[in-house]
């Protein structure tokens, strides 16, 4: 095998590297295994000593969220450098470090199955068919080698939602020793991950084999229970629960707020990939226009054309270096056939015999930065057109219900629970929060290292009322 060559544009970006820290700083993963994974070091191997990366096991750690990209002042990809070292190992059947990485994830990352299906994509390395379905039945089988934990503290802790944070805050809260009940307003268990996670992301049967991990630790699910229809808040507090943690995901998808937007055809991105994992008939049509950049638009593209969609376009309104999406997700559905419209917005949904007809447009330019750093998309006068669509799905952005709290828990503008970072305590004591319910849309990842700071904020908690002191949690 000859020397392994980082491409020209990689090397030349990466001499203008300030050092600055901020790829580690903003790494849910570096968090979360901080003994084994260190994104800014494992970049400095991989530039000057990729010989001797190869076998790293932090190479396979990466979990492809792009914190690291999205916030790097050069503008480096990370992911997609350690895929190419990634590639190279599995050319060269160097896979030791592979297999200390699914060690390290059974032992280290709560929902190990469902974060090597979403989040770890080995098989875009290369690995072969036979390596992926060995290493996934030992993952599997490790992960479900666990028996009902011991309850050491009386302290009853009660967990809203049942998504990944709410999950992760269970599952630790359970290994040290408190029983743990889980409210989920769903008929089934795993919030966003079963309610809009494509089947093609996401196996059901890897969900299940987790949820089903969970239950036999001891934890306690309740399904068809929505806090504040079905149970009300103030009673998990008066039902003996000594704590709570608000981990409801954010379910409300943003409406576009234009004309026709009511029209028979117009469908939010949530309920229609939810529809789908429901098994549910949901009648497209030929030509399906999704709306919005995000993670979720890209994930209903790509389920609309699986679902009999003979063309699918995203339409965004700003550019594609603009766009939320992982970057590696929008290339995949490209390559699945997905086209994508840039610097385009929508102004009317247009109506066809009482239902959907098309989607009048205008072009868009970029102006001065907004507040998340992206350049503000501005009308160009006089760009109007029109596309002839069957069915619209806007994935413009989704939001948390949080109408269920009580008033002494803050919430901002937008609807998100406000808390202490460090702590992931609400202003109401006893009561935390993390997840899309706290940051809005974000990672699976991000997701479980929330859940995972919260169970330690509340063990922390639950042993200060043991011993009888006050909370000092805010």
């Amino acid at each position: 095998m000859g020397a392994i060559l980082i491409p020209k544009e990689i090397r030349e970006k990466a001499k203008s590297c300030f050092e600055c820290g901020i790829c580690t700083a903003s790494c849910p993963m570096m968090e979360l295994l901080s003994t084994h994974y260190n994104p800014r070091s494992l970049l400095q191997k991989t530039l000057t000593e990729p010989e001797k990366t190869l076998g790293d096991d932090s190479l396979w750690l990466c979990a492809w969220c792009y914190k690291c990209h999205k916030r790097c002042p050069q503008g480096l990809k990370p992911p997609e450098i350690f895929q190419i070292l990634k590639s190279e190992a599995a050319k060269r059947g160097s896979l030791d470090g592979f297999e200390r990485a699914i060690s390290i994830m059974e032992k280290d990352i709560p929902l190990p199955i469902v974060c090597w299906y979403t989040c770890f994509h080995p098989e875009r390395a290369g690995i072969d068919d036979k390596t992926l379905v060995e290493a996934l039945q030992k993952l599997t089988a490790e992960s479900m080698k666990v028996s009902k934990r011991e309850i050491c503290h009386q302290q009853k802790v009660a967990v809203i939602g049942s998504g990944p944070a709410g999950l992760t805050a269970a599952c630790e809260l359970a290994e040290m020793g408190y029983p743990v009940t889980v409210f989920e307003a769903l008929p089934a268990p795993g919030g966003m991950l079963r309610k809009s996670m494509p089947s093609f992301r996401l196996p059901k049967e890897a969900l299940e084999n987790e949820i089903k991990r969970l239950e036999q630790m001891g934890i306690q699910i309740e399904t068809n229970t929505a806090i504040g229809k079905d149970a009300g808040f103030n009673e998990l507090l008066q039902d003996d629960f000594k704590a709570v943690f608000v981990a409801v995901g954010a379910h409300k998808s943003r409406k576009l707020e234009i004309k026709g937007e009511e029209l028979e055809g117009v469908l939010d991105a949530l309920s229609f990939l939810w529809s789908v994992n429901m098994e549910q008939n949901v009648d497209l049509g030929k030509k399906v226009g999704v709306i919005g950049g995000g993670n979720v638009a890209v994930d209903a593209s790509r389920t609309a054309l699986r679902h009999g969609a003979d063309e699918v376009l995203i339409l965004y309104r700003r550019s594609r270096e603009e766009m939320p999406a992982n970057p590696w997700e929008v290339k995949e559905a490209e390559k699945e056939g997905v086209k994508i419209e840039l610097l385009v917005a929508p102004k009317k949904i247009l109506e066809k015999a009482g239902r959907v007809g098309g989607l009048e447009l205008v072009k868009m330019k970029l102006g001065e930065q907004d507040e998340t750093g992206r350049r503000t998309p501005v009308p160009v006068e006089d760009s109007e057109f029109s596309l002839e669509l069957d069915t619209i799905i806007v994935a413009i952005g989704e939001t948390a219900e949080t109408t269920f709290l009580p008033k002494d828990v803050e919430v901002d503008k937008a609807g998100r629970i406000i808390v202490n970072p460090f702590t992931m305590e609400t202003s109401l004591p006893g009561v935390f929060a993390g997840g899309d319910t706290v940051t809005g849309p974000a990672t699976i990842m991000e997701a479980i290292l929330a859940g995972k700071k919260a169970a330690y904020s509340i063990n922390r908690y639950l042993a200060t009322t043991r011993k009888g002191g006050a909370n000092h949690g805010n």
